[in-house]
Formats: structure tokens, C-alpha cells, sequence
């Protein structure tokens, strides 16, 4: 199943840069991408955008629907988007439900039909917003679990969750995405865009897409445009 791959592609730097990874491995990439009623929907225009940019075989966009009010702010418009809180210990309200085990079954679903034995999800615990779906324990028991609850994984076509991003800070994920001729004006990471999907440059998402481009002595076009 090495030969190709299944990358959660969310339209962002992180995603994008996992699809460039990937492919880089000379991996055959599909993509798949998510609609959960979030605020940004923007991303997932730029999620086709980057798929078909970078030559993913296939792209899929799948919905799914979120537990109701209060659930999110990233899917529930009444609730705030925290601004200028980037720090904080406390899991953020912008954390969205089960969301990276949802995509990742749906994943391992796709894998294991189309042979893929390699998942890329652009998880990191190092400049992230404190969730717990991206730390590194979770993504090690969600691979057990792939292996041991699937017909490829029982049969010896073991599954792999990959996320080269982990341990990498902000700034090396710009400077490796820039190495991989990434264009950064095609990703979007803003979780309140503007009506011209211009970021707010406020949310967690903007100001550690910030301090990654700052750290990297680089500068972003998207946040030019």
C-alpha cells in the first residue's frame, strides 16, 4: 500500500505543505477535504484550487454534520472567535468536536479501498492552538487502531498516520513549504475571513501564520492580497 496516500486537505499552510511532502516521496496523492458548516468555507475553495495545482489524482469533499449549537465557534456563527489570544492553556472554543477522528476515519476508509497505506494529516504540537486531536498520543493510538480494526491491517498492509509537521514550529513549516515551491497565496488559514476572504489577522490562525512568516524572515502574499 506505499505507493500512494490519502492527505487531509483543509485548503491551509499545513495541509498544503503535507500534499507538497507527500508528493515529494513520489507518493500518488488523493485528497480529501471536509465541509462541517464551518465559518471559513473559504478554505475549501482554496482546498480544490490546491489539489488541482499540485496534481492530486483525485479530490473528494465530503460533509459531515457537527453536533448543534454551542458545539464550535468554528461552526456555530453565535459564538466569537477569540482575537488576540494566542498562549492561552485552556482549549480554545474554536476546537470542533471528534473533528480529527472523523477525518481520519473517513480516511482510513478511502485508504483502504484504494490501496493507500499512508494518511498525511498536518497536525502540530508544537505552534498550535492547544487542541487535542493534534498531539502526538492521540495520533499514535488512532494508527493502532487502524491496524487493528481494518481487513489491510489485520492481512499485514499496515496502515501509517503521518504527520511530518508534528515537531516542526511555524516558521520551519514556512521555510520547508517555501522549499517546496508552495504558493502560499493559494492557502488560506484566517478562521473569520473578511466577505473577500481576506484574514482577519486577529484568531489563533492568523497570528501563528503570522509568527511563522515573521520567524521565517518571509512574507506572506496571501496576507498582502
Amino acid at each position: 500500500m506505499s505507493g500512494s496516500a490519502i492527505v487531509l486537505l483543509s485548503g491551509g499552510l499545513d495541509s498544503a505543505t503535507c500534499l507538497l511532502l507527500a508528493r515529494e516521496e513520489g507518493l500518488e496523492v488523493r485528497a480529501l477535504s471536509f465541509d462541517y458548516g464551518q465559518r471559513h468555507a473559504i478554505e475549501l475553495e482554496r482546498a480544490r484550487a490546491i489539489a488541482a495545482r499540485y496534481g492530486a489524482r483525485e479530490h473528494r469533499l465530503v460533509r459531515l454534520d457537527f453536533p448543534g449549537a454551542g458545539a464550535s465557534a468554528l461552526t456555530d456563527p453565535t459564538l466569537p472567535v477569540p482575537r488576540n489570544d494566542l498562549g492561552s492553556s485552556a482549549i480554545p472554543v474554536t476546537y470542533v468536536p471528534a473533528r480529527n477522528t472523523l477525518f481520519l476515519a473517513h480516511a482510513l476508509a478511502w485508504g483502504e479501498v484504494a490501496g493507500a497505506g499512508d494518511i498525511f494529516i498536518g497536525a502540530n504540537a508544537l505552534d498550535y492552538s492547544g487542541y487535542p486531536d493534534c498531539r502526538p498520543e492521540f495520533l499514535e493510538a488512532f494508527e493502532r487502531m487502524a491496524n487493528l480494526g481494518t481487513k489491510a491491517g489485520v492481512e499485514g498492509r499496515a496502515f501509517r498516520i503521518r504527520a511530518p509537521l508534528l515537531r516542526m514550529t511555524k516558521a520551519q513549516i514556512v521555510k520547508r513549504a517555501a522549499e517546496l515551491g508552495l504558493d502560499f497565496a493559494l492557502t488560506t488559514s484566517c478562521y473569520e475571513p473578511g466577505p473577500a476572504a481576506e484574514p482577519c489577522g486577529a484568531c489563533d490562525a492568523c497570528l501563528l501564520r503570522e509568527k511563522g512568516f515573521r520567524e521565517a524572515g518571509l512574507v506572506d502574499p496571501a496576507r498582502q492580497a
